[in-house]
């Protein structure tokens, strides 16, 4: 069975969730993404132990600072899921991408379209996740 999800996803692949950094999620902002999630393995069955429980920390940290900056915290987050739960990848791709669109561009983006003069694009959301597999 093939899935598809939302074309204007983008995915990052890391080997574990632990090893995403706050600079890296604030850099995709920075770097034009309107929204950005972490899928990353099960809590509790982490290959590396604890790493999922480190990026959720990393992750609730940097709505933080999406909020404070005025990007917004929502526009940030981390869903859990193994690696052979494809369709719930799709899902969670579909939700945050719908999210993403009710949002409409990031802030960023719409301070850097009015400073050139151009009109924004279709939203876009990244993943960033540890490999997922189709069953």
């Amino acid at each position: 069975m093939r899935l598809s999800y939302p074309t204007n996803i983008k995915i990052v692949k890391l080997p574990c969730t632990g090893k995403i950094d706050v600079l890296y999620l604030l850099k995709a902002f920075e770097s034009g993404a309107d929204g950005v999630y972490v899928a990353g393995c099960m809590e509790g069955d982490c290959h590396y132990l604890t790493g999922n429980l480190r990026a959720r920390k990393r992750v609730e940290y940097a709505q933080k600072i999406l909020d404070e900056v005025g990007i917004g915290g929502e526009r940030l987050a981390m869903y859990n899921m193994s690696a052979a739960q494809a369709a719930r990848f799709v899902e969670v791709a579909e939700e945050m991408n719908t999210r993403i669109k009710e949002l409409g561009p990031s802030p960023i983006k719409k301070e850097r379209a009015q400073e050139s003069g151009i009109r924004s694009q279709e939203p876009e959301v990244r993943s960033q996740n540890s490999e997922l597999k189709d069953p």
